[in-house]
């Protein structure tokens, strides 16, 4: 299967957004960007939201490229440009699953992330913490998928619901 040139797989936090994301580009060929990577400095300081639009405006302004989110500071820079949206519109519990295990494995292991960042005990139970981020984010973003998916103005959205879907889907790919 042959896949368009420009792509962004979204999902809520804790979905694998960045893992499925590697898959595709293993599978294609696709440059892929992690977008914390571009958002996020070393101890966790944030990139300045025009630095952001700035750095993602330049990658999508290419012909060939994979972005494993779109923040809501310059989504509007990527949707335009998008070819294909990969949705990952999994249940609450299994996304939010996968979210404390993956930071509680961090926070113990100390194993760096976006440029070199760590996962703290106090930044997993801290209000600002990605868990909290999940249940503020959660609904907003699922229904922005479905909402991209019901569209016929829009890019070709593929909304996956379950992780057997997504594997079943790569399996096509490469």
């Amino acid at each position: 299967m042959n896949l368009p040139d420009r792509i962004l797989v979204y999902g809520v936090t804790g979905s694998g957004k960045s893992t499925a994301a590697v898959a595709i580009g293993e599978r294609t060929g696709h440059p892929v960007t992690l977008v914390d990577e571009m958002t996020w400095l070393p101890g966790w300081v944030p990139v300045p939201d025009e630095r952001q639009r700035e750095v993602i405006g330049e990658i999508v302004a290419g012909e060939r490229w994979l972005l494993d989110s779109a923040y809501g500071a310059w989504r509007d820079v990527v949707l335009p440009r998008v070819d294909l949206v990969v949705g990952l519109d999994y249940p609450r519990w299994l996304s939010l699953a996968r979210l404390v295990r993956r930071t509680v494995t961090r926070a113990v292991t100390k194993e760096p992330m976006c440029n070199g960042n760590v996962e703290t005990w106090r930044k997993v139970v801290a209000r600002d913490s990605i868990i909290v981020w999940h249940f503020q984010s959660f609904a907003r973003k699922r229904q922005r998928m479905r909402e991209w998916a019901a569209s016929p103005d829009g890019p070709e959205v593929l909304l996956f619901t379950h992780p057997r879907e997504l594997e079943a889907w790569l399996a096509t790919l490469g």
